[in-house]
């Protein structure tokens, strides 16, 4: 097995020529400054890169990734990383975005206990082991799925209370928050929500122990309905399609 990945650099090589060659300036924009709208908080998953999702350009989409896309408020990383990006970039939008068969969550689903990874992801296992007798009822594929989805509902609300959004909403920034979920199976971002955009928005949501209990579909963008499972509330939706 080669020790060097040259081939890596070769496809380096051969994707910078052909921005380029399509765009002569495209390297010169990107040096000059970066002003991207929307910040992505994703998993770490090899299968799951914003840019590629959304179809947009180096430069358009700050990212930060995780195991299972948590925010964690003592991680300084993401802290940081927030910070940079509302208060020095002036993102319009934070994306929350997880996926389908997140391996993270498996973890979280499973009794094994003891690892790093366990610690880092406790606020998933405990939503489970608190509404355990409600999962446990559900087919195994549905559980993955519901707690994949309600992972994201609650990584949304602890952005929405870190100070570095309250102060951004408190000083009249215009900032909004979406919970998105990706299925590798078919390349598609479903609407989970919630949709924030100020405190009282944030302060009127449903509980999240009462979304655990309400029935969710995600909505894809070409099905959108009129009206959500919890009345908007819990960010889910029923797909029309």
């Amino acid at each position: 097995m080669s020790r060097t990945l040259d081939h890596l650099l070769d496809r380096n090589v051969a994707w910078a020529d052909a921005k380029t060659r399509h765009d002569p300036e495209f390297f010169r924009r990107m040096e000059a400054q970066q002003t991207p709208h929307y910040l992505w908080i994703g998993c770490s998953d090899s299968r799951v890169t914003a840019n590629d999702v959304l179809g947009l350009d180096p430069g358009e989409v700050f990212v930060h990734r995780n195991i299972a896309n948590i925010v964690h408020t003592s991680d300084l990383n993401i802290l940081s990383v927030l910070a940079f990006a509302v208060e020095h970039l002036r993102v319009q939008h934070v994306i929350v975005c997880g996926h389908y068969n997140c391996g993270g969550i498996v973890r979280a689903l499973s009794d094994e206990r003891g690892a790093m990874l366990d610690h880092w992801l406790q606020p998933v296992t405990v939503l489970y082991r608190k509404h355990r007798a409600v999962f446990d009822a559900m087919a195994p594929h549905v559980r993955l799925d519901r707690l994949c989805e309600l992972n994201i509902e609650m990584q949304v609300r602890r952005l929405a209370a870190t100070p570095i959004i309250e102060n951004a909403w408190a000083r009249g920034q215009e900032l909004h928050l979406h919970g998105w979920i990706y299925a590798i199976g078919d390349g598609l971002i479903r609407d989970l929500g919630p949709h924030l955009s100020s405190i009282s928005e944030r302060d009127n949501l449903r509980a999240l122990d009462e979304c655990v209990l309400a029935p969710s579909t995600p909505v894809i963008r070409a099905h959108r309905p009129a009206a959500s499972c919890c009345g908007g509330q819990c960010g889910g939706g029923h797909d029309a399609g």
